[in-house]
């Protein structure tokens, strides 16, 4: 029976700062913020300090405070952060998010309001599993975490939603869909199951053994791949406005 391998192919070794690194899921959330910069790309001309202040609130209510709830309920990552420290980095993280988007708005951009509205909505439902978990199914993850920072990112730029922003944002969502199909096959071997063995037959009668490692292999490369390729893509678009 093979070892019991780490939770995620991101995750450190367990202890100390090490764990405060791995519940960030930095691949993840680079892929996420990069749909918020995409979406700014977009635009006809990059307002910079629009597009840091939108990064740094998805980064608090994703990066932080979504990740903190998840790994609060249940220790899918196996990190040993106090749960007291979890809880106020989560509620800390989306305050701080909200605050910003409510600044903004109320100093430049009134209907952006909405937006965090719905926001701080998306978070706390999808993590906290509300409704009797109703908000926390493949395709509400895909539309929170894909389509809909494309969408601010585009509307705190040109304060409108673009058709091209639309399409981006389904684009989004339907990335953000792949990785969630992806990663939920992968997280079910890794944390799941303790060892599995499969067989393959040829046609020329050959066999060919294969173990939860090579299972896990080709959707682990491919999310590694699709997260890299959303943070390229949106460099390239900024960086037409350089």
């Amino acid at each position: 029976m093979s070892a019991q391998p780490r939770p995620a192919f991101y995750a450190l070794d367990r202890g100390g700062w090490r764990d405060y690194v791995t519940v960030l899921h930095l691949p993840y959330t680079a892929w996420h913020l990069s749909f918020v910069a995409l979406g700014a790309g977009l635009s006809t001309r990059v307002d910079w300090t629009r597009l840091w202040l939108s990064l740094a609130a998805f980064f608090l209510a994703v990066g932080i405070g979504a990740h903190a709830l998840d790994e609060l309920k249940g220790r899918p990552l196996r990190t040993q952060i106090p749960d007291a420290v979890l809880s106020v980095s989560a509620t800390v993280s989306i305050a701080g998010a909200v605050a910003i988007g409510i600044v903004a708005g109320i100093r430049d951009l009134p209907w952006l309001l909405a937006f965090v509205a719905a926001g701080a909505f998306l978070v706390t439902a999808y993590n906290l599993e509300l409704a009797g978990g109703r908000f926390h199914t493949d395709w509400w993850f895909a539309a929170s975490w894909g389509g809909f920072p494309v969408l601010v990112g585009a509307f705190a730029q040109q304060e409108r939603v673009t058709l091209a922003a639309v399409a981006a944002a389904l684009a989004a969502t339907l990335m953000s869909l792949a990785q969630r199909r992806l990663s939920s096959f992968v997280r079910h071997l890794r944390r799941n199951v303790a060892d599995v063995t499969a067989e393959i037959g040829f046609a020329d009668g050959a066999t060919q053994r294969l173990g939860r490692a090579d299972l896990i292999a080709p959707a682990e490369a491919a999310l590694r791949l699709l997260s890299a390729t959303a943070v390229l893509l949106a460099l390239a678009l900024l960086a037409r406005h350089i």
